[in-house]
């Protein structure tokens, strides 16, 4: 057995465990980064980066099938999925390089390709080598759920894990789970060819504002995809292009290759936390507000640690750790300004609370102001005004924004800034947008929250009305 000590152990060559590993030798730390499976992680290799090329593909596809609004002619598109497939691929090999082995090798970190167990409070074995660290960090991501349907086992089936290595289309997806992997996966299947039916127990996209949600499912209903919600499966039958899924009122959904998106399981199994004092719930490992673990050497981060699970939250995380674990620095977590988008078209974004949420945080004190997509100059030429921004406020400060539109995940990059520095509407209004642009969207929605204080106030026209007779 080879034995090693190090500062920090980093457990999972994830995005949120790559951003400890790079920060933390750059600083001055000794780190060692253990990665059984592939360098980058889910993100790179099986969720964000593959599914935003295929939808890519997806909207050229469309573009060329809509373009009469924009007086081109519609063409049929031939849609070559394999060689879409082969983008897919492409592009991962593009960004695999930032994620490499030799890249963190060269910025000094030692990378064990092999998979960590705990043997003790601060010791992990991975191969042969027994490393023992002042700080672990648990990164391992999480997994696609695939929940105890019967018959499931018995029938083949994607996730996330798998979709992106088909080379054949599908000639009718099914897809069980409406939340956003789903319903990304259906509007890039159906442009590129595919019949879809999406297969949602709840409401499709439920964690998201039902009112910007519902302008996303409209059009995704608009281009042929049938989203039934309310329809628990309850038995999967079939075999390979003739798939059968059997809801809980008796109505069968029959296609050709089904995807399972509902939802992610925290990757735990095989680090043996109980030998280190670990916690752990249904969600993950139990971390308080510093992401620190019931092993107070252990930390805890993205998936894995049970809270929101998305890849720049991960990374956020990274920043708490490095600060508490390096520089011994009180830091905790917060959810306020954390943004989250599905990259529909129309895309669906979300920071911090929903006007549901705001309403039960903030009751009476809660104003929300809106502002229509359809009054941007800059979208009204390129013939995309579908779409809504909410913003709740309580006293001049945001506390959430829901918006469902063109670029929805780009404007919400502002919204995170203001919550998170606590800025006021009044900020926000003060800004100078290029015109036309779309995020001029945002200073619109701050117009929004003015304009009834100022053109609505007798007031204000009182004021103005003196000071117009009396000051030269």
């Amino acid at each position: 057995m080879k034995k090693i000590k190090t500062d920090i152990l980093v457990i999972g060559a994830g995005s949120g465990g790559l951003s400890v590993a790079a920060g933390a030798v750059q600083m001055g730390a000794d780190v060692v980064l253990l990665e059984g499976h592939k360098m980058g992680g889910d993100c790179l290799n099986y969720g964000c980066v593959p599914s935003k090329a295929l939808i890519a593909s997806s909207k050229a596809a469309y573009g060329q099938a809509h373009a009469r609004r924009y007086g081109v002619a519609d063409v049929t598109p031939q849609v070559d999925y394999a060689a879409a497939k082969d983008h897919v691929k492409g592009v991962i090999a593009q960004i695999a390089p930032v994620d490499s082995v030799e890249r963190f090798e060269g910025l000094g970190v030692r990378v064990i390709r092999e998979f960590g167990r705990f043997v003790s409070e601060s010791e992990v074995q991975a191969g042969e080598h027994l490393i023992s660290a002042r700080r672990i960090v648990i990164a391992t991501g999480s997994s696609p759920l695939v929940p105890p349907i019967p018959g499931l086992d018995e029938v083949p089936h994607e996730t996330n894990e798998t979709l992106f290595d088909l080379r054949e289309r599908p000639e009718h997806l099914l897809i069980i789970g409406g939340g956003p992997i789903g319903m990304e996966m259906a509007q890039a299947h159906r442009r590129l060819g595919s019949a879809v039916t999406v297969i949602e127990g709840a409401k499709a996209l439920g964690k998201d504002d039902p009112e910007t949600a519902a302008i996303v499912l409209d059009q995704l209903r608009a281009e042929g995809i049938e989203i039934v919600e309310e329809a628990a499966a309850a038995e999967v039958r079939g075999q390979a292009g003739a798939i059968e899924v059997e809801v809980e009122d008796g109505r069968v959904f029959k296609g050709s290759h089904l995807l399972m998106a509902v939802g992610r399981n925290p990757n735990l199994d095989s680090l043996d936390l109980d030998k280190a004092g670990v916690e752990t719930t249904k969600a993950g490992v139990k971390v308080d507000d510093s992401l620190k673990s019931t092993n107070r050497r252990v930390y805890a981060i993205g998936d894995v640690a049970g809270g929101l699970q998305f890849t720049h939250v991960a990374g956020y995380h990274a920043g708490i750790v490095i600060r508490s674990a390096l520089f011994g620095l009180p830091a905790k977590t917060s959810t306020a300004h954390i943004p989250w988008a599905t990259y529909t078209a129309p895309e669906l974004a979300q920071v911090g609370l929903t006007e549901a949420q705001a309403r039960a945080a903030h009751g009476d004190r809660l104003e929300v102001t809106r502002f229509e997509f359809a009054h941007s100059d800059r979208l009204i030429t390129e013939r995309e005004t579908a779409g809504l921004i909410k913003v709740m406020v309580v006293k001049g400060r945001p506390v959430g924004v829901s918006i469902a539109g063109h670029q929805a995940g780009e404007l919400a990059n502002l919204w995170s800034l203001v919550i998170a520095n606590k800025l006021k509407m009044k900020h926000v209004a003060a800004m100078v947008s290029p015109y036309p642009t779309v995020g001029e969207i945002n200073k619109r929605a701050a117009g929004a929250y003015f304009s009834p204080r100022l053109f609505d106030n007798p007031t204000v026209k009182r004021i103005v009305g003196l000071i117009q007779r009396w000051v030269p």
